[in-house]
């Protein structure tokens, strides 16, 4: 089986993951390409596609290219700095695998949080004061955990999770 590990990453989370993702496929008929709408057009038979997630999904682009993969079979994964529960998470995912073509196949899901920049740290405390102050409290609490992430323990379980799908698959 031939794989391909397609991302996005505006931060280097999810190339750090995607990296970890390609560390973890076995084999050598497998490659690992940043994604380009252009440029990418592999003929792997599963594709790993990672993303980022801004304002609640991936981008339009991305979007797009999983429109357009027919009778192929699909792992998204992604990172996160806004949320880290289990079903925010599903949602996010469910967002995104609705775009995967109806011929083609999701095979599994993950997703892990990632840091964001200073300046959403920055915004948020500007915003203390203006009324709401226990959610912001709670959203900078979130941006400070999100710092150390994606962590070592991100990357074990992503190689945990392409050992799965690899059972899966076989």
């Amino acid at each position: 089986m031939k794989y391909q590990v397609i991302y996005t990453s505006s931060t280097g989370n999810t190339e750090k993951m995607a990296k970890a993702i390609f560390a973890a496929i076995p084999g050598l008929d497998k490659d690992i390409v940043r994604f380009d709408q252009e440029t990418v057009r592999s003929e792997a038979d599963v594709y790993f596609i990672g993303f980022g997630i801004h304002k609640g999904t991936c981008s339009m682009q991305l979007l797009d290219f999983l429109s357009e993969l027919h009778n192929k079979k699909i792992v998204l994964f992604g990172t996160c700095g806004l949320g880290s529960g289990e079903e925010y998470y599903k949602c996010l995912e469910d967002d995104v695998k609705a775009w995967i073509a109806d011929d083609s196949e999701c095979v599994g899901c993950f997703m892990c949080q990632g840091r964001m920049p200073i300046s959403v740290r920055n915004k948020y405390t500007e915003m203390m004061g203006q009324g709401n102050d226990e959610k912001i409290e709670k959203m900078i609490r979130n941006f400070d955990k999100a710092m150390t992430h994606p962590d070592d323990s991100d990357v074990r379980n992503a190689s945990a999770f392409v050992e799965q799908i690899i059972r899966k698959l076989e």
